[in-house]
């Protein structure tokens, strides 16, 4: 299926291939493709920065029931409000400031949000909650995030997520969220030297950066943090630097609709960064 990108009006198919042009794609044709849980170890490990890590990212194909999802989502799946524009259909990359002192980390993208239009938290309720709130706070230059190439910038913060594919139900499998963890190990790792703090929206989020924190080598407080909005843990890395870990209830319309998580919530757990 082709269909016009809703800034650019140029013609893509859906899912969209690496480097035919789509607003803010990191990869090319020639970008190295994970295949295998072994390969996204290899792979994420030998990333020497930000934007080559994204690159690989977006076009990792080693979980066959998430590939398979989100690109019968982009395909077939997609919404009627949504039907005559392109869906991306391959995995979130991350979105911000690759010189970032904090972190934001979320569960998955959703099969209509990220995993059409390419970007994390983008086109859907849940990024117009939490790109409202970072342009209250200063990290976003414009409250809406509506389509890549929208113009939207994050100064001093950068997103990523727990699983990277859009899952069916949004509930990825215990053997999938171990197969997309060396992405975000590598995501903390190139953000050690200046990362100062995290937020973590939700438990899975929250379990995810304690996990990978531990993987590194961070010492970790024992017991086991337990998650909760407005939860924070202090972690340390081999270095010795401290970096606040704060917890946050996820923005999704489930917590948002219903009171569980209001503006003034969310505001405050961001100004803990």
């Amino acid at each position: 299926m082709t269909c016009a990108h809703p800034v650019t009006g140029r013609p893509f198919p859906s899912p969209v291939p690496p480097g035919t042009g789509w607003p803010g794609d990191p990869a090319t044709a020639a970008t190295a493709v994970a295949g295998t849980p072994g390969e996204v170890v290899e792979l994420a490990r030998s990333a020497s920065d930000v934007a080559e890590l994204d690159a690989r990212v977006s076009v990792c194909r080693a979980c066959p029931r998430l590939v398979e999802w989100r690109e019968s989502v982009a395909v077939t799946g997609r919404r009627a409000s949504f039907a005559d524009q392109p869906y991306w259909g391959r995995p979130g990359p991350g979105f911000g400031d690759p010189a970032a002192e904090r972190l934001i980390v979320g569960l998955a993208p959703a099969a209509n949000g990220t995993n059409r239009t390419g970007r994390m938290f983008t086109g859907d309720r849940s990024g117009d909650w939490l790109y409202a709130a970072l342009h209250r706070a200063g990290y976003a230059t414009q409250p809406q995030s509506w389509a890549s190439g929208d113009g939207l910038e994050l100064r001093g913060i950068r997103i990523v997520a727990a699983v990277r594919c859009a899952p069916p139900a949004n509930k990825p499998t215990p053997q999938e969220r171990a197969a997309c963890a060396p992405w975000l190990d590598r995501d903390l790792e190139l953000a050690t030297p200046r990362l100062r703090s995290m937020l973590a929206l939700g438990s899975i989020a929250w379990d995810a950066s304690l996990a990978a924190a531990r993987r590194l080598g961070w010492a970790v407080p024992r017991p086991k943090p337990a998650f909760g909005h407005a939860a924070e843990a202090v972690l340390t890395t081999t270095g010795g630097r401290e970096v606040r870990l704060v917890g946050c209830y996820h923005v999704s319309q489930q917590n948002t609709f219903t009171g569980k998580l209001t503006e003034a919530m969310l505001d405050a757990a961001i100004a803990r960064l």
